[in-house]
């Protein structure tokens, strides 16, 4: 079981996925920023706000905390030393920003007196190259590559004072083994999550149990999710977890289904919270322990499913 194989040090999170009943995590953190009206449309997206305006993303995380979300994730899923060097930063400098992050999310825990844990969100590999790839997983990289990409960043952000280590939108299974490895070395637990392609396979087309099945005995991953995906694929991602990692804890928080154009920004269809938050109770009944939300849905998508949350309590 899960307390059998850890050894990542017991924080917030690990405190918060043994407690009992569903978890409520946060939503997509840019949906949030330009609701706000902020320009985000550039390779960093949220992350550019870390230098231009980092009480915006205060901001962004209090409207997740009042909706109830009790995980904040913060604004470095972009972030790396090769994205801020575009900018003209140095790597010390890019540094700073990515603990930056960190500190935002904990201001705004702070300032409303909450208790929501703070995960360091890190995207993949494809989210860097900012070209739609951690979507499909097809970025011609090596494990080297890959492996030289994550390194820095996780030894960064194992020491930034998270309660979590978010690897999200996990799109191919080469990086996941890469990642697989890397994480032995933290002492932050971790928790991984694949985006995917339908109910049955992770983006790259990597059947989704033989991805979850690689952490089932991870001593330093404590979750394993499904993020970016149609929501209507997760009931099923949700089980096929559970089946090859039993001891792990699930987390579903699935984009709203509608479609993004990456050659112009944009995004086609539309989904309503009381929907989301249908869908949440059918993730939860597949077995989810944490439910949230990802890309187009905002704090009105959260707190629909806090009032279904509280409702099932």
């Amino acid at each position: 079981m899960l307390q059998d194989i850890l050894t990542a040090r017991v924080t917030a999170f690990t405190r918060l996925l043994a407690s009992e009943g569903p978890v409520l995590l946060d939503g997509g953190l840019a949906t949030q920023l330009e609701a706000q009206g902020c320009d985000i449309g550039n390779p960093l997206w949220s992350a550019s706000l870390l230098q231009r305006d980092p009480e915006a993303i205060v901001a962004a995380h209090r409207a997740f905390i009042e909706a109830g979300a009790q995980c904040l994730e913060s604004a470095s899923y972009q972030s790396s030393r090769e994205g801020f060097s575009v900018c003209g930063l140095s790597g010390p400098q890019a540094d700073d920003l990515m603990r930056l992050s960190i500190d935002l999310a904990k201001r705004a825990r702070d300032e409303l007196g909450s208790g929501a844990v703070i995960a360091a969100s890190l995207g993949p590999y494809g989210a860097m190259l900012h070209d739609g790839s951690e979507y499909r997983g097809d970025y011609a990289a090596t494990s080297t590559v890959l492996r030289t990409f994550h390194e820095q960043r996780l030894s960064l952000f194992d020491a930034a004072g998270a309660d979590v280590l978010a690897l999200e939108t996990i799109p191919s299974f080469l990086e996941a083994q890469v990642l697989e490895d890397l994480l032995r070395n933290c002492e932050t637990p971790a928790w991984v999550s694949f985006s995917c392609r339908d109910a049955e396979h992770i983006c790259d087309g990597t059947p989704m149990k033989d991805a979850a099945a690689i952490f089932e005995n991870h001593p330093v991953v404590v979750a394993v999710g499904i993020n970016c995906t149609p929501p209507q694929f997760v009931p099923a991602l949700v089980r096929a977890v559970r089946e090859v990692a039993p001891g792990k804890p699930v987390l579903a928080y699935p984009n709203s289904g509608e479609t993004y154009q990456v050659s112009d920004n944009s995004w086609s269809g539309t989904v309503s919270p009381g929907d989301c938050a249908v869908a949440a109770a059918e993730w939860i009944a597949a077995g989810a322990k944490a439910v949230g939300g990802c890309c187009r849905m905002g704090p009105q998508h959260i707190a629909a499913m806090a009032l279904m949350l509280s409702r099932m309590r």
